[in-house]
């Protein structure tokens, strides 16, 4: 809101709360003056949790690093088999078993009630995930609204629930995507003023998230301690919050590494104090989180760093009174944005996962521009042709923020599209050999070794596997790093140093599977092949396809309707391959029935 506008409300919320005991004024109180209109907290909850919904069931998985570092643990530790990655081996224990059992416990819940199909107990993940996430959104909206004005906030909302940046990150399986939930709650508390909440949120979010998410809480820390002086107050809810979750924490991890373990000091300890440790994977040039930010945020993320610049401008440009003293000054309330992108922006190894911290931070920011776009013009427009000294910005620029949330709006939604029906094949796939053994046509007295071969990082988890006897196995490919292998089947497997582990990403011989002992093979038919990377789908006497789906050859498709989906026009510009599910020629299926067993080549 205007800044005069907002002083009158801060005036009279301080009147209102003295009058009412404390009580905060509502948000229909807070704007009524000026007939804004703006979703409540259950409404804004209900848009959001939608929107989250859709991620779970219709976002594919981005980062293999979900997939392998998180899934398939998680998958161990429901039914006995998954991937294990060097950063689980007890010699190196970067990871943390406490993170994975805040999802796996309502799992094993679910499982024990239901017994579902292990793809049901994946997406019951998944929308958990949803719904802590719009949990965080909703509380961060009601404070936006609070801090920045109601205005500021259904901007926020509306870029929260079409971006695509949020379409990716709500429901992905990640230390940064949890974090950016607590960060969101801790910012929210911090702007309600909340600061044991604030604590506790940041505390949770590095110790059981991500470490290095305790970077966003670095403003409220200076707040407390410089700012208000409050030592006494910060060092007693940091403390405490450093026991609570670190306590049950270790007691966890040590148990199941089966030897003492702290994992966060683990994971700062070898990216921060190791010569190799942030520079062996992802490597990228300066200009990828700005094209990253870009497609995930479009215009939204160009406001976002336009911000400051815009907020200098408003300042010398329009007459307006200084924030109230009970705001936080913009450039203070935003600083965890800036000090994030100030950090990360410049660091070698860059992956779009690394920003999610920030993402409702973006949005937010993308939103006060916005709102300066909107100060700006009415400003010029009042020198152009006077209005009446009570006119309100807000009721003269209402186009502005519609245009906005129109353009951006539909920007998001394009390129969530363009993920889905350009990316989602994988997990379309994989749901087919899902059914074949839900159906009873794959036996399930003897393993089936289901291969990868250049397509192992898109293999979405071993959730997709109707039972335990499917095995991922994988064959040779051009990939020259290291794979992760099959958790150890003995007793307390977690806590069994297997061999062939490295902490340099170096090449594992050891992982590689006989192709004529593969019974279905996972495969990309883009009409390109290598010595390596046959093209299997053109092996007829050696595979049959019995499932296929369309997916994007990027490089032989338009940049631009590649990113973003037209519909009716983009198909024109893009190449798709075929993304297939192959099956043995020694392997044959039986009928889909319940009591039927397919016939397996004993040679196999």
């Amino acid at each position: 809101m205007a800044p005069s506008q907002r002083q009158r409300q801060l005036f009279y919320l301080k009147k209102d709360q003295k009058k009412h005991n404390g009580k905060k004024l509502t948000k229909a109180e807070d704007s009524v003056d000026i007939g804004l209109i703006y979703p409540g907290g259950d409404t804004a909850f209900k848009l959001l949790l939608s929107a989250r919904f859709c991620s779970a069931i219709w976002s594919h998985i981005t980062d293999c690093d979900e997939t392998f570092n998180y899934w398939e643990p998680s998958h161990y530790l429901l039914y006995g088999t998954g991937q294990q990655t060097w950063e689980y081996s007890p010699d190196y224990a970067l990871r943390s078993y406490t993170y994975l059992l805040l999802h796996v416990v309502p799992a094993k819940i679910y499982c024990y009630l239901l017994e579902p199909n292990p793809v049901l107990v994946f997406y019951f993940i998944r929308c958990l995930l949803s719904v802590g996430c719009a949990l965080s959104e909703v509380y961060f909206y009601k404070n936006v609204c609070r801090e920045f004005g109601v205005h500021i906030a259904r901007l926020t909302l509306a870029f929260l629930i079409l971006s695509s940046g949020m379409f990716i990150s709500s429901a992905a399986f990640l230390p940064s995507s949890f974090s950016m939930y607590l960060s969101t709650v801790a910012l929210a508390a911090w702007y309600d003023r909340k600061y044991e909440l604030a604590i506790f949120s940041t505390a949770l979010s590095s110790l059981l998230g991500w470490p290095f998410a305790a970077l966003l809480g670095t403003p409220i820390a200076i707040e407390m301690l410089l700012r208000r002086r409050e030592w006494l107050r910060f060092t007693k809810w940091a403390a405490l919050s450093a026991v609570v979750i670190l306590a049950p924490m270790i007691w966890f991890d040590s148990v199941y590494f089966g030897k003492l373990v702290i994992a966060p000091f683990n994971i700062i300890a070898y990216n921060v104090f190791t010569s190799h440790g942030p520079d062996l994977y992802g490597t990228e040039p300066f200009h990828f989180y700005f094209l990253n930010g870009f497609l995930n945020f479009n215009f939204v993320f160009l406001g976002a760093l336009a911000a400051p610049l815009g907020l200098l401008l408003t300042w010398l440009v329009v007459p307006a009174k200084p924030r109230n003293s009970y705001c936080l000054p913009y450039w203070y309330s935003l600083a965890p944005l800036y000090l994030w992108m100030g950090v990360f922006f410049f660091q070698s190894h860059k992956e779009e996962r690394f920003l999610f911290p920030i993402y409702p931070m973006i949005c937010l920011t993308g939103a006060i521009t916005v709102d300066i776009v909107q100060k700006l013009y009415f400003f010029v427009c009042t020198q152009i042709s006077p209005l009446p000294i009570t006119s309100h910005y807000l009721r003269h620029t209402a186009p502005i923020m519609v245009l906005s949330i129109i353009v951006c709006g539909l920007l998001g939604l394009s390129r969530s599209l363009a993920l889905y029906k350009g990316y989602y094949a994988p997990l379309e796939i994989m749901m087919e050999a899902n059914k074949l053994g839900s159906e009873g046509q794959v036996p399930t007295d003897v393993n089936i070794n289901f291969c990868v071969s250049k397509e192992w990082y898109r293999f979405p988890s071993s959730f997709f596997f109707p039972s335990n006897n499917w095995k991922l196995q994988y064959l040779r490919s051009e990939f020259r790093g290291q794979l992760p292998q099959s958790f150890s089947d003995q007793e307390n497997g977690t806590s069994i140093i297997q061999p062939h582990f490295n902490e340099m990403n170096k090449e594992e011989p050891s992982r590689y599977f006989d192709i004529e002992r593969c019974h279905f093979l996972l495969d990309l038919d883009l009409g390109r092949e290598s010595a390596l990377e046959p093209n299997y789908s053109h092996q007829p006497d050696h595979f049959t396809i019995i499932k296929s789906s369309d997916f994007l050859d990027a490089s032989n498709s338009h940049p631009l309707f590649r990113a973003f989906y037209i519909p009716f026009v983009s198909h024109n510009f893009c190449s798709f391959g075929s993304y297939n599910l192959l099956q043995s020629t020694k392997f044959k299926l039986s009928p889909a029935t319940s009591n039927s067993k397919a016939k397996v080549s004993r040679s196999a």
